[in-house]
């Protein structure tokens, strides 16, 4: 007995060597394949602007590595700096590319100039919108026409004059018997002459009414201001929405040559028996919904341009070249009650609902000053040459006069249309009140959306940075054959995910900027 437990133990421990020699051994064979032949691509994080792979650079073929873009610093926005070589060989030790440098700066953008597209700037785009945008021109056209009804109603307090010159051939002393009650005596002569009028004193009618269309072109020309910084605005959401639908096109691009590039890998792999066909299925599916993503946002991005143009005043298409300030992010001002009071002093909005209230209080003290008398001054002079003599005492007349206007009774009219532009001026009050309170709503919820969209820009930011290190442990996990491409493909979702959200986190902190000085009344 002793003799066959001693053979026993020899033999499994001889049987436990050859075991952990022979699993030694495929662990080397297959750490040994993976670096020779494939190697899954690193993370494909969010880059905003970048080239095409070049041949012979890097990814399926040659030494089977592959170039996924870096994230982009908060500075990087729409800069041809951003741009990563794809034939960066970092990418394939498994490091994230480097930055370019400045020749490859300078590289990204002699590309778009060849490209054959307009870049247009913020500014330039806002200068554009308001010389062509028909809204603006609209506004200015009405605040001319205002000012031209205060000359209409500053006329009354001007003198009115005019000049007559007649000939009439008649028989003498002949007179008109049918249809006049005026003087019907006819005399052959010719004659030349003027009048004037002019008002003295209608005990502020007139002077009313002057002030009302005064105010009321000041709000006009408040109105125009307002309209130019309502399209200012459209014009900045226009502008990042494009930019942000932009960048989420390439993302989308840069996913597709992604999952293009493990779906090759797979299918070679599954030809060479070390992935099974689910596996392949699988890398099939991710590609399929990478083109999809692909295609909605290439459609987002052709309307998010087609809108842009139409907030330009262009009627035709044209595909810009949108370029970022690349401006650093800053936080919001703090000081909430000044910026309450900035708004209540700059709006041009509110201005123009005020100078409409001062207009309507004018206006109802005119309608109450119909009821007053009204005084006013008349002449006339004139000289006939050819007459008879017969009839005619002198070759001239002139006189000059005084007449005084009392309303007496006018079925209650005059005392109506001063009740009616009371009750109107009280209403323009309460609504001046009723924009005061929205302004002061609005200018706190714009801030509160600064303030949120500043801080979703960090929380985007670190969801990125943890997305990328999650495909990446995803795809060491696949290549050791410790996860399946589910995993993989959840990965690769989760990180497109969170790059396109961190780069519209971060165009929506722009445009909430953009939006909180708008309601303070300062320029977008």
């Amino acid at each position: 007995m002793t003799w066959m437990n001693l053979r026993l133990h020899q033999f499994i421990h001889c049987a436990a060597a050859a075991s952990l020699a022979l699993a030694v051994n495929c662990v080397s064979n297959a750490q040994s394949r993976s670096t020779n032949q494939t190697k899954l691509p690193d993370a494909p994080v969010l880059q905003f602007v970048g080239r095409a792979a070049e041949p012979g650079a890097g990814g399926a073929e040659g030494n089977g590595s592959s170039w996924y873009p870096r994230s982009p610093k908060s500075g990087d926005l729409g800069h041809p700096a951003s741009w990563s070589d794809s034939g960066n060989p970092s990418a394939s030790s498994g490091q994230a590319p480097e930055h370019p440098t400045g020749s490859q700066s300078a590289n990204g953008g002699n590309q778009n100039q060849a490209s054959g597209k307009q870049q247009l700037t913020l500014q330039q785009a806002e200068e554009m919108a308001v010389r062509n945008n028909p809204r603006v021109t609209v506004a200015r056209l009405l605040a001319s026409a205002q000012h031209q009804v205060y000359r209409e109603t500053r006329s009354a307090e001007l003198p009115t004059a005019n000049a007559a010159l007649t000939a009439v051939k008649a028989e003498d002393a002949s007179r008109i018997s049918a249809g006049s009650l005026t003087a019907s005596r006819l005399f052959e002569h010719t004659g030349a002459g003027g009048g004037f009028s002019q008002l003295i004193t209608d005990f502020g009618k007139t002077r009313n009414l002057v002030a009302s269309s005064a105010l009321r072109e000041k709000a006009q020309n408040a109105n125009a201001m307002a309209t130019e910084y309502d399209i200012r605005l459209a014009t900045d959401q226009a502008f990042y929405s494009a930019l942000e639908a932009q960048q989420a096109l390439k993302v989308a691009q840069q996913n597709v040559t992604a999952r293009q590039t493990l779906q090759s890998q797979v299918n070679q792999m599954t030809q060479n028996k070390l992935k099974s066909t689910l596996d392949l299925s699988f890398a099939d599916v991710s590609l399929s919904q990478a083109k999809l993503l692909q295609l909605d946002a290439e459609n987002k991005a052709n309307s998010a341009m087609a809108a842009l143009d139409a907030v330009l005043g262009l009627d035709h298409a044209v595909d810009f070249d949108l370029v970022d300030d690349g401006a650093q992010v800053q936080q919001p001002p703090a000081d909430l009650n000044r910026l309450v009071e900035e708004s209540l002093k700059q709006r041009p909005d509110l201005q123009g609902t005020v100078y409409n209230q001062q207009a309507a209080v004018k206006f109802s003290k005119a309608q109450r000053d119909q009821m007053l008398p009204s005084i006013s001054a008349a002449g006339t002079v004139g000289s006939v040459p050819i007459r008879p003599a017969q009839y005619y005492t002198s070759n001239w007349w002139g006189g000059i006069g005084v007449n005084i206007n009392i309303p007496v009774f006018n079925g209650f009219l005059y005392s109506a249309q001063a009740k009616e532009a009371a009750l109107r001026a009280k209403a323009a009050a309460e609504n001046t009140r009723d924009l005061r309170d929205r302004i002061v709503r609005d200018v706190r919820t714009a801030w509160l959306a600064a303030n949120t969209s500043y801080q979703r820009v960090t929380v985007t930011a670190e969801l990125l940075k943890q997305a990328d290190l999650s495909l990446k442990l995803a795809q060491t996990r696949y290549q050791m054959g410790l996860s399946s491409i589910v995993e993989l493909s959840q990965a690769e979702y989760q990180q497109t995910d969170a790059a396109i959200g961190n780069a519209n986190a971060q165009y929506q902190y722009k445009l909430s900027l953009a939006a909180l000085n708008y309601q303070i009344g300062s320029a977008p």
